[in-house]
């Protein structure tokens, strides 16, 4: 049987058949930093340069190029720059941050012919071969030439009557490959197939150091409700300890209807004042203040007195109301209902919030009450408030926040929003993602070497590009384990841990003081100031006062104590005994710290200087100068011993001082 012949191959184009796509030869892969392949922007600040890597290549032998692109978002031109090839196909380039806003970047690349012919000609040269042709081809590639740029018409000029060798030269000159650069042929130009975002903010999303007292409890005694002026009899004291954010948990009137009693009883008696998180009452709701601690005018000055002290205000934004909450009233549909007409209050089985009922945001609620929650931040942002505590900001929905960070920041940029979130890991990361500027964390229990060592590098890696940890040492809600055990040397462990691991961090009043009181086996405060007013000795014997101001002055007085990045963990030989040290961008300076995990016994180790990060050998000295203590002295060599005991040392802070040979090798 025969083969049937196979129709003969045609050379023509079919009719209205479209050309191959050819767009993509050069190809522009991996751009960072990213997160989530460019779904969420990243996040910087103020004063920022962001360093940006890219993958560019193409098939054969051709040179490649390529520029950074970048502009606020919105803006109709791009700023561009030249990247710098680094080694395996990378690339990089970097530009500044130098105004709050979301900024955009982008990569393009291209097959830089007149380069690609100029390395050719080159090894021709070398080689001893005659290179007519080759001129010819230059010349005709600076033809390409953007004709309107001065520099190439004066190249052409110069070409005209010069001799061959001069031609060549010419050609070959790094003014020509200047030109050819900028306004040159760029065959095969490719764009990166999206455009990045970064989040830039002001500086004090990254680093600052918070201080969280209850206004009420401001007149430090027990007898009478504190107001806003005895806070301001308080900002002396918050400033003197280097604090620069003050934190009040809510402001607002507190409910009478399932008011609770002290250590949450289900009952309150007559002086009861109640829980602060039960906001709402006949005198006002969220955007109402309590009676007792003053006026609206009396805020006002509140704000303007913690200026002049060098502090700002943050307030706790706790999307919750009291039963007579006057939203319950107004807009009943904000709420859900039980069949039998009863109001359904908080529960988080198997407890009870009998004082609380939440906001609904779905069905009829939706938009009103999401309207209605937003102009409660723009009320208090236009009061002068910028930073802003979202209690328990994980049992809302995700893109009501999304939307309220973004309409807030939209009027006020500078706004900070701090997610307390103690949940899930990755809704903890989805709540930074889309907008939250600092965040909770983990820490309060992590409290072992490998713990603290694992959680730190997990932050400042592919995390910190979008997640700012607010290492906060207590709250009133959390009293931790460890500190219930610890005595001072435990608070002063944690103080040093929190402060100098993160770049942001905070204290609840009393730890300073190192209360400790918990509730049998709970990991809560006995007597807890979210249920009664208290009063402190904060001169009583055992504080550790000096070490948090201390800690505050370090922290202000050294750039690498600020971004929570840079951690470098070194060799301690004792699992009791962390060792860690926070790297100067520019390399001056290194600050090295080792605490005593253990508060109750001494504990010996050896460990490395890290000499190497100065370009020193191990054999070298370094100058150290002891930022807790006081005094200087060398270290001779990488390795040392040292022993911390609780009593008198649970932890150093030491300045390890660039030599000036490293300083002139940089």
């Amino acid at each position: 049987m025969a083969r049937e012949s196979l129709p003969a191959a045609t050379s023509h184009t079919r009719v209205h058949e479209p050309a191959p796509d050819a767009s993509g030869r050069v190809a522009i892969e991996a751009l960072q930093p990213a997160v989530d392949c460019g779904e969420w922007p990243v996040k910087r600040v103020v004063g920022d340069v962001i360093s940006v890597t890219a993958d560019v290549f193409s098939d054969g032998h051709d040179t490649i190029d390529c520029d950074l692109l970048w502009r606020r978002k919105g803006a109709r031109h791009w700023s561009r720059s030249p990247m710098r090839f680094v080694q395996n196909d990378q690339w990089r380039g970097s530009f500044a941050l130098d105004a709050i806003g979301v900024w955009e970047f982008t990569v393009e690349g291209w097959r830089d012919v007149f380069a690609s012919w100029a390395a050719d000609v080159s090894k021709k040269l070398s080689a001893g071969q005659n290179v007519q042709v080759e001129i010819a081809e230059g010349e005709h590639l600076l033809d390409r030439c953007d004709a309107s740029d001065d520099a190439a018409q004066s190249a052409k000029a110069r070409l005209h009557g010069a001799t061959p060798a001069d031609r060549i030269g010419i050609l070959l000159s790094p003014e020509m490959r200047d030109v050819a650069r900028r306004v040159g042929p760029r065959e095969g130009l490719t764009r990166y197939g999206r455009t990045l975002e970064v989040v830039c903010e002001r500086r004090q999303a990254l680093f600052s150091a918070w201080y969280e007292l209850f206004p009420r409890s401001a007149s430090n005694d027990v007898h009478r409700h504190g107001a806003f002026d005895d806070v301001i009899a308080r900002l002396p004291y918050v400033r003197d300890l280097g604090f620069d954010v003050l934190y009040f948990p809510p402001i607002h009137p507190i409910g009478r209807i399932n008011r609770k009693g002290r250590n949450n009883a289900l009952s309150a008696g007559r002086d009861d004042p109640g829980s602060v998180y039960a906001i709402g009452a006949a005198e006002g709701g969220h955007d109402a203040i309590h009676p007792q601690l003053g006026t609206l005018d009396d805020f006002r000055r509140l704000v303007k007195a913690a200026e002049q002290h060098g502090l700002e205000l943050a307030l706790d934004i706790a999307v919750q109301c009291s039963p007579d909450h006057p939203w319950i009233k107004e807009h009943p549909e904000w709420f859900l209902w039980r069949p039998d007409g009863s109001i359904r209050y908080a529960e988080n089985p198997p407890k009870k919030y009998e004082d609380i009922v939440n906001v609904h945001f779905d069905g009829d609620a939706y938009p009103g009450v999401w309207f209605a929650l937003r102009d409660v931040i723009l009320f208090w942002a236009r009061e002068g408030v910028r930073i802003f505590r979202i209690d328990n900001p994980h049992t809302k929905p995700l893109p009501f926040w999304r939307w309220l960070i973004a309409e807030v920041n939209a009027d006020y940029p500078d706004a900070i929003f701090l997610a307390e979130a103690f949940t899930r890991p990755k809704m903890m990361k989805r709540l930074a993602k889309i907008g939250f500027q600092q965040s909770y964390t983990y820490f309060t229990w992590r409290n072992t070497k490998h713990d603290l060592m694992e959680y730190v590098t997990e932050l400042s890696g592919p995390m910190g590009e979008y997640y700012r940890p607010n290492f906060f040492v207590n709250t009133p809600d959390i009293n931790p384990l460890y500190l219930q055990t610890s005595g001072r040397p435990g608070f002063i462990v944690r103080a040093t841990l929190a402060a100098t691991l993160s770049s942001n961090w905070g204290l609840y009043s009393g730890f300073e003081l190192c209360e400790t009181a918990p509730l049998p086996g709970r990991e809560e405060y006995l007597d807890s100031e979210k249920y009664e007013i208290r009063a402190r000795d904060f001169d009583a014997p055992g504080n550790i006062k000096d070490h948090v101001r201390r800690l505050n002055a370090i922290r202000n007085a050294h750039p690498a104590l600020q971004d929570f990045r840079n951690t470098l963990f070194l060799n301690a030989w004792n699992d009791n005994i962390i060792a860690y040290a926070r790297l100067d961008p520019a390399r001056k300076e290194i600050i090295m710290i080792m605490a005593n995990l253990d508060p109750h016994r001494r504990h010996e180790c050896v460990y490395e200087a890290p000499l190497w990060e100065f370009g020193l050998p191990d054999h070298a000295s370094v100058d150290v100068e002891d930022l807790l203590f006081g005094g200087r002295f060398t270290l001779f060599g990488k390795t040392h011993q040292i022993a911390l005991d609780p009593a008198h040392n649970p932890v150093v802070i030491w300045r390890l001082i660039a030599p000036a040979s490293a300083e002139r090798a940089r």
